[in-house]
């Protein structure tokens, strides 16, 4: 079956509990990607009568808005033990080094962390529970994560959409061009941050393996 065809056969109301659901849950610490999901039902709007952009954007707006707090309700209840327990279960996306750099961000940029930290694909994961594990004020998380939410989404959703629409001849015959896309532009986020968590790794260790002063005899 052509792509095309199959793409008409799926139903508009899976397609936008889909996006909730899986953004929802990324946002909410588990890693999943929210991201390559939402170019593709985006790049499917722009080529499937049924599905609305603009229900798909505010579904997928929700998912990371209500995903994010819930992420950040666990982690404020949680504190360190929980991330000590991701890191557990989740050793490529929760290590110590991920997270040194990601508190890093939060002790520099506040509330901003939460926003910025939306727009990269490892960040999304740590946003929600981190903000709740440093107690950041809920209101300032609240406001970030909406701004951020919606900005990423829609704005993902938008951009996506459109150039489905002019390449709509072109994208026919390579209808999952956008999931490459977002497949490089995702993998080139995440080697970034892995090589500034490896450093950081590098540089707790190096601190922690230094010798204690020993104190002058009287």
């Amino acid at each position: 079956m052509h792509v095309q065809e199959w793409l008409d056969t799926v139903p508009a109301v899976a397609v936008y509990a889909l996006v909730g659901i899986v953004i929802g849950l990324e946002s909410l610490g588990i890693p999943l990607p929210g991201e390559i999901i939402l170019v593709s039902a985006a790049l499917m709007s722009s080529q499937h009568a049924g599905i609305d952009p603009v229900i798909l954007g505010a579904c997928a707006s929700v998912g990371a808005i209500v995903g994010d707090s819930i992420g950040y309700a666990i982690g404020r209840k949680g504190g360190r033990p929980l991330l000590a327990w991701l890191g557990r279960k989740f050793p490529k996306h929760f290590s110590e080094g991920h997270i040194a750099t990601a508190e890093r961000s939060f002790e520099k940029w506040g509330m901003w962390a939460v926003f910025f930290g939306r727009f990269v694909a490892l960040l999304r994961i740590f946003a929600g529970p981190l903000a709740g594990v440093l107690r950041m004020p809920y209101w300032k998380f609240l406001i970030a994560n909406m701004l951020g939410g919606i900005l990423w989404a829609g704005g993902t959703t938008a951009v996506i959409y459109y150039v489905g629409i002019v390449a709509e001849s072109w994208l026919k015959r390579f209808s999952w061009l956008g999931l490459v896309a977002a497949l490089l532009i995702g993998l080139t986020s995440m080697l970034v941050l892995k090589r500034k968590a490896k450093k950081a790794t590098a540089q707790q260790q190096t601190a922690g393996s230094e010798p204690e002063p020993v104190p002058a005899a009287d």
